[in-house]
């Protein structure tokens, strides 16, 4: 499976990089393509090294690299062309914000709503509709437990279900933006609550799933971190300051994404997250060390069953529910478990066919991320934790093309595909590795418009068994 990188304009050789600004040649960071031998010296890479993108075909990766980084790969012999473009883009978006007036949304990006607008949507879609929706706070942050004075956000949430049904119902958990910097995923996050509440009663999908399903949605699960990304810094990590990274301020934190306790720095042979604490894959001094991942840790305990024995090559049962999604950006790319092995997870065949029907709706590759051509192994990730302590069919969304993605893409050509994907989810959720595999109905009609009880109807159906 092949993924396309952009094309840049310099050409692909280990020379000087092209002229940048002084502040970008001595001290900032650059946007580059860097050459790799195979997929195991691309996992290697992916432990201490910002990896945006990958195309296996040409075996060149996307990167954010320090100009000390940038020396000692070129001293291994590698290929690095910086982006000159990208590089730019990337020095001129903090000032951009400081300039933007605050108007409501990101600063530049009007439509991404920030922490307290996200938090705020959530509260009036509470008050609004009582009977559909549930605030929940799942946990707290990072700043918001170890500073004085409330510093720092929770992390906030909504259930979304009807009151008026009585459970159990099977359970959808969609998460984003545990990296800071990834700026769609919140937004299409609360894009799926506002369109699940306000189709109900009038949109068949929508109205069926609040009936029968318990949604749970945290847009913002770094929301420390968020804050930082909203001011223009390409910000990934939590704000943990206490892990010894002194000299780069902008360089403390907490990858989130590499903390989860299922297998936290277990990579065989690999180094698929970072001891560095200044490293934006740093996995932290020890497993589920970070307030934010215990808080989704212990949701995912309380709303899923555990239904997954404790061996790695023990199997979720076949009627086993529950999906779990976290949205980050970019790829853009379906991925599932396992990331921390190459080796296919117990379920592949049924994480790799849900996956397939994400891959229809959204027009992105699917692939499990440990494996040989597909992106690079990670360990201490959400949804290997997800899958491997619960046995719920989990995934990464990977969207669009850009972490401060325009807003003219991401309306245009992001945020519908991807509400149709995670409808999908969640009408999964009942039985996500056996509904799947069978034919999906497309439409629905009844000849009569009025029906007494005990009538009998024709009810015509068209199901289409080619989307996976």
């Amino acid at each position: 499976m092949t993924f396309h990188a952009a094309v840049l304009a310099a050409p692909l050789e280990p020379t000087p990089s092209p002229t940048l600004p002084a502040a970008t040649q001595s001290s900032a960071a650059v946007v580059a393509q860097v050459s790799f031998a195979n997929q195991d010296d691309l996992n290697r890479m992916a432990g201490d090294l910002d990896i945006w993108q990958v195309d296996h075909g040409t075996r060149r990766a996307t990167m954010l690299l320090m100009p000390a980084q940038v020396q000692r790969l070129r001293a291994e012999g590698r290929t690095v062309t910086v982006d000159v473009q990208a590089t730019a883009r990337l020095a001129a978006w903090p000032v951009q914000a400081a300039a933007q007036p605050a108007e409501g949304g990101i600063p530049s990006f009007p439509c991404y709503r920030t922490v307290e607008e996200t938090y705020a949507t959530l509260a009036q879609l509470a008050v609004d509709h009582p009977d559909l929706v549930q605030p929940v706070t799942i946990g707290q942050s990072w700043q918001s437990v170890t500073t004085s004075g409330g510093a720092g956000y929770p992390i906030e949430g909504v259930v979304l279900t009807s009151q008026a049904l009585p459970g159990p119902k099977p359970v959808f958990f969609l998460m984003a933006a545990i990296h800071a910097r990834e700026l769609t995923t919140a937004e299409a996050a609360t894009r799926f609550a506002e369109q699940l509440v306000q189709g109900y009663g009038v949109d068949p999908d929508a109205t069926w799933l609040l009936d029968h399903t318990a949604i749970h949605i945290a847009p913002q699960t770094n929301p420390d971190g968020r804050k930082k990304a909203e001011s223009g810094l390409f910000w990934r990590k939590n704000i943990n300051d206490s892990q010894s990274c002194f000299f780069d301020p902008n360089g403390v934190g907490i990858d989130l994404n590499r903390n989860s306790s299922f297998r936290w720095n277990q990579c065989t042979g690999f180094g698929c997250s970072s001891s560095d604490a200044c490293s934006l894959t740093y996995r932290g001094p020890s497993a589920a060390s970070e307030p934010e991942v215990q808080a989704v840790e212990a949701y995912m305990r309380a709303i899923f069953a555990d239904q997954r024995g404790p061996l790695d090559s023990d199997t979720a049962p076949a009627d086993a529910s529950g999906v779990m999604v976290s949205l980050h950006s970019y790829a853009p790319l379906i991925l599932y478990p396992w990331g921390w092995t190459q080796a296919p997870a117990p379920n592949a065949d049924g994480l790799r066919t849900l996956g397939r029907k994400f891959g229809f709706y959204t027009g992105y590759d699917v692939c499990q991320s440990g494996a040989e051509g597909c992106l690079y192994m990670t360990d201490g990730t959400t949804d290997d934790f997800a899958y491997g302590e619960l046995g719920v069919a989990a995934y990464t969304f990977e969207l669009g093309s850009e972490f401060f993605q325009s807003c003219g893409v991401f309306e245009s050509s992001i945020v519908s595909s991807t509400l149709d994907a995670l409808t999908y989810a969640a009408k999964a959720a009942r039985q996500p590795y056996v509904a799947p595999a069978g034919p999906e109905v497309i439409s629905a009609t009844v000849a009569l418009t009025q029906v007494v009880s005990g009538q009998s109807v024709t009810l015509t159906v068209t199901a289409d068994d080619t989307r996976r």
